[in-house]
């Protein structure tokens, strides 16, 4: 499973990390956003982290 010649479960692991270090940066008021937004890119975290697991475990 790739897209021009990247995997997909790598281009969900980067999104799985820029996600993460967004979370722990508002969570420590490092950037400074809304609880709203905060919320709901954890729930977008979740959402990929899950993804990225499932794909990971089919490809295996």
């Amino acid at each position: 499973m790739k897209i021009g010649g990247v995997s997909i479960i790598l281009i969900g692991g980067f999104i799985n990390f820029g996600l993460l270090l967004f979370q722990l940066l508002s969570g420590l008021h490092y950037i400074k956003v809304p609880f709203g937004v905060h919320k709901k890119t954890g729930i977008a975290l979740v959402f990929f982290a899950f993804i990225h697991g499932l794909l990971g475990f089919i490809a295996d």
